[in-house]
């Protein structure tokens, strides 16, 4: 799970950090608001955790674009103001929850653990298209052009993720991330192996051979023109 972190109060933002880590999420930290927007619009998050009063742009603003332009995933804000007010003007910007400073860590930890449980559920609902490719999270079907393709459990974990990243670029970090559980990080060779059977079963259902393209020194990502 990767979260994005926007607090401009580097105390606190460090202390969150490490102890998001220590839960095992993946933390981008970032200062301000403009940062955070850039950020957010390079990779994609499993759930943002913004402060209201950041410079440059705060975090309302921040949730309101961020949710203007199609992200759907969990938002939680942190601010130092107690009012109804303040509570009401975060949770109309777009934001799903609100916690107050200073907060109990493990109030928030229990919060963050809730909206990505509520966000996956969500996720999971809609089937994942990619041109003639389509993948249903629910029924573990994954079919090209009508045809079905039968794909092991981390075979089909892998293409989940590259139908959720779309055309952006999977690393190999990004995805041991996303399919392999920390005591199972595979070598480089299982990982190309798994890539090589995935596209071979995707061939042998009608998809382009080159569907799961490879961007030398970064990683993997699908075709663009599928889309």
């Amino acid at each position: 799970m990767r979260i994005l972190l926007v607090e401009d109060d580097k105390k606190l933002a460090a202390s969150l950090t490490e102890a998001l880590s220590m839960q095992l999420y993946t933390v981008d930290c970032l200062g301000d608001g403009e940062s955070g927007w850039a950020q957010a619009q390079a990779l994609t998050y499993d759930l943002i955790l913004l402060d209201i009063t950041l410079p440059k742009l705060n975090g309302l603003q921040l949730c309101q674009r961020l949710r203007h332009r199609g992200f759907s995933g969990p938002i939680l804000m942190l601010t130092a103001r107690d009012t109804s007010l303040d509570k009401v003007m975060g949770l109309d910007s777009g934001a799903d929850a609100y916690m107050v400073k200073p907060f109990n860590l493990q109030e928030l930890l229990a919060q963050i653990r809730a909206l990505l449980r509520r966000g996956q559920a969500g996720a999971s609902a809609g089937i994942l298209r990619w041109g003639e490719l389509s993948l249903d999270p629910s029924s573990y079907e994954v079919m090209y052009d009508r045809n079905p393709i039968r794909l092991t459990p981390k075979e089909f974990a892998l293409m989940e993720a590259f139908l959720r990243y779309g055309k952006r670029v999977l690393s190999r970090a990004a995805i041991l991330e996303q399919v392999w559980p920390l005591e199972e990080v595979p070598e480089e060779n299982t990982l190309k192996t798994y890539i090589k059977n995935l596209r071979a079963k995707l061939k042998a259902a009608g998809a382009p051979k080159d569907l799961i393209e490879t961007v030398h020194g970064v990683g993997y990502r699908l075709k663009s023109s599928e889309k």
